[in-house]
Formats: C-alpha cells, structure tokens, sequence
C-alpha cells in the first residue's frame, strides 16, 4: 500500500503485529510511524511503550523478547527498528517464524530501503502492513503540497504558490513540509499563502540553480548560462543532477513548439504543457520560447534523445561536456 492512503486509513484500520516502511522518503517514513504509534496506543505515554533500535547490529532475541513484554498502562508494545535492512536479511528466518505466530502483545515496525516482493516474510504480510514510502510522482506533487498546507500547516496553498514552491525547494517532501512551515508562521493570520510569498521567503535549491539557467538563456545571457552551470558542476553536482530538472523544461519547451506549430496560441500551448501559471513563470517561458525560435524548438526533442542516449555511454565524451555542449546549444544567439 502507498503511503498516503495508509496514512489516511490507518486510524480505522485493524492493527497488523507487524508493519513494513519501504523507500527512500524519510518524511513519508516519519509520519507513518507517527500515525502507527498513534493507533497503536491511544492516548497512553509513547516513553513507556516504544522502544527504537538500530538494525545494524541488533540480535532477534532482543526484539522478541522486548515484544512479548506485557505492556505497561497501554493496550500494547511498539518497537521499532531503524535502518533495518541488514537485520531482515541476518534473521529473515526468525522473522518469517513471527509474522506466523506474532505476539499478541507487541507492534514491530521495520524500517527499510527495500522490501522485495517475492520474499516469504513479504508474501506472509497482507499489503496493509507492507508500507511504500516514495514520493508522489511529479504530476501529483502539487496537489500534495496544497492538500499538506492545510492539513499539517492550516493554511491555503494556492496553485501557483505550489508550483512555485516545488520549482524553488526542490521534490523531497520533508524539504517542503520544511518551507511550508516556516511560510505558514510568516503568514500570520493570513489564511492563504500565495506565490509571492514564495517568492519573497523560499530559498533557491540546486534545481532552482538549473532554471536560472534557463532563464539566462531566455534573457539572451549566454555567457551567464554557462557560468552558474560551471559553478554547479565545481560544486560537485552531477551531469544528471543538471541535466533531469533542465529535461523537464526542456520537454514543455518541446511540447509547446509543437502546439504552436500547429496552429494553437502561445497561452493555451502552455496551458496543455502544464507551464505554471504564476506570472513569473509564464513571463521566463515566454522569454525562452521566443529566444530558442522555431528552428530550435522543431529540434528539441531529437536532442533530448540524443543526450539521453549519449550519456547513457552512446557517447564518448565526458558527461560534463556533453551537458555543457546541450547548454551552448541553447544559449547561443540564432544566426
């Protein structure tokens, strides 16, 4: 089961011996364990009946015998176990044997990166124990962002606040929850918070970086465009660290290339491209658009499959260079 709608089942849901956290969403990671705590005991004090364990180095015996203790002034023991993927592999075995026969008296939470599927452990648990904490893909992450602003912060986020938010903060939702604190605090009274005030307190991430290459490429700035992308690159960001949020543009650019070519407005081309609609935006797209002209766009996409490709060792040029020579590609003036 996904994380967010076990979050939003956990509480009516009946009590499994066992739960498994599977990915690498730490923030997902943190509040299923909240909530499994919560429906687990109640309102009875956590200090007396959670107990948390490293799993590098942890024997079975100590889990078994902490979940067969008889809880004290709460309905059951929860014990938890951090980074527990080298503890499921040592005692696979062990762990098996539980999930058969569990404890009626404990709640194990394992915490790990990976959980195959074709294991006996994860085909003995039903999927309502077994938890996949990844991140929303990238078409529903601003829905999440506007929903998690008013359930967690109590504030409205509007749409082109969330777009911007996740252009500037970057995808990792414990980064998000991070800046929709800090703008919730800001905003006072205020019931909603709108793409200015995004603008004016979220700082830049490494993926904001990349657009402002974008957006000195459309402002006709070709000689900055490279600078931030050499800073970046001295920096110790990967090829791939520039080159997937800049694909992502680049693949809208494409779109609206081809909307436009046939015949459809600017703004509406945007609209189907899924441009963001705060007006910043629109504004450094349109720049970029009328920068790249029609020869550029028409090519955009056969480009896109050749870095692809390239970097994917078509090529025997340094990733470096093969991204700096896509940026030279953009950036220089039209003959």
């Amino acid at each position: 089961m996904d994380a967010l709608p076990f979050l939003a089942a956990v509480a009516k849901s009946k009590r499994q011996p066992v739960y498994v956290l599977a990915g690498d969403e730490d923030f997902l990671k943190r509040r299923c364990r909240d909530a499994i705590i919560h429906a687990a005991l109640g309102d009875a004090d956590a200090a007396f009946a959670v107990g948390t364990y490293a799993g590098d180095k942890l024997d079975f015996s100590t889990v078994r015998n902490e979940l067969d203790t008889l809880p004290f002034l709460s309905p059951c023991r929860v014990v938890v176990v951090d980074a527990a993927d080298t503890f499921v592999t040592a005692h696979r075995p062990a762990l098996e044997r539980y999930a058969a026969a569990p404890s009626a008296a404990g709640v194990l939470v394992l915490d790990v990166k990976a959980f195959p599927e074709n294991t006996k452990l994860a085909k003995a648990l039903p999927d309502a124990a077994k938890v996949h904490c990844k991140a929303p893909p990238a078409y529903k992450l601003g829905a999440w962002v506007q929903e998690w602003a008013r359930a967690g912060h109590g504030k409205k986020l509007s749409p082109d606040a969330a777009a911007l938010l996740i252009d500037l903060a970057g995808n990792t939702m414990g980064q998000l929850d991070q800046e929709l604190e800090k703008l919730a605090v800001a905003a006072g009274a205020k019931s909603t918070i709108e793409a200015a005030d995004v603008h004016r307190l979220v700082g830049r991430s490494q993926g904001a970086d990349v657009f402002r290459i974008l957006d000195a490429i459309g402002e006709g700035k070709p000689a900055a465009a490279l600078t931030i992308l050499e800073r970046l690159f001295a920096e110790g960001v990967a090829p791939m660290g520039v080159l997937a949020p800049m694909m992502a543009q680049l693949r809208k650019l494409a779109a609206v290339g081809r909307l436009t070519a046939d015949g459809q407005a600017l703004g509406p081309a945007m609209d189907a491209a899924k441009v963001p609609a705060w007006p910043q935006a629109r504004e450094s797209f349109q720049r970029q658009v009328r920068w790249l002209g029609r020869r550029r766009l028409d090519a955009l996409s056969g480009w896109l499959v050749e870095i692809d490709r390239d970097l994917k060792g078509g090529s025997p040029l340094p990733e470096k260079v093969q991204v700096e020579r896509l940026v030279v590609r953009l950036a220089r003036p039209r003959t």
